[in-house]
């Protein structure tokens, strides 16, 4: 049975599948995709120049698809919703749509699988994310796996 998580801190043993969340929204700007590429040393031209992305199809420049990523991991841990999260332990992701500079971005996030480890105290969780824009478009989506504890280490 599915349920909505209200704000709060939740270990492994706390969720169950089906559980989900939304978090709040965040919009892309210029400044971030230009910040990026600084930062990633990716200034691949459909990234940087309008003319070269609108030669490959597109209206204007398009976000780096690990931007978009990170953004949304970052509103997954700014979420009322808090994991007591150890470590990433991996993402399996797709690229759905293209994300512009004015686009605003928001995660959808449910519980697939929580599954204990040999040690008590901690489990593991394969959160679903789907990332959408502004309009309802999936932009973005995939799985987050996640090592979590029941206390604080």
């Amino acid at each position: 049975m599915s349920r909505a998580l209200k704000a709060g801190l939740y270990g492994f043993r706390d969720l169950k599948q089906g559980d989900f969340w939304r978090t709040g929204a965040i919009q892309v700007t210029e400044s971030h995709i230009v910040g990026f590429a600084g930062l990633s040393g990716d200034f691949f031209d459909i990234h940087m120049d309008d003319g070269a992305a609108r030669a490959l199809g597109f209206p204007r420049r398009v976000a780096h698809g690990l931007l978009v990523l990170s953004m949304a991991d970052g509103l997954k841990n700014r979420s009322p919703v808090v994991l007591r999260a150890v470590a990433s332990l991996g993402w399996q992701w797709s690229f759905r749509a293209p994300v512009f500079a004015g686009d605003s971005i928001a995660a959808g996030i449910e519980v697939a699988q929580v599954r204990p480890t040999r040690n008590a105290a901690r489990g593991i969780a394969e959160l679903d994310v789907t990332v959408t824009n502004q309009d309802g478009t999936t932009v973005q989506e995939g799985r987050n796996t996640l090592m979590l504890t029941t206390s604080r280490e």
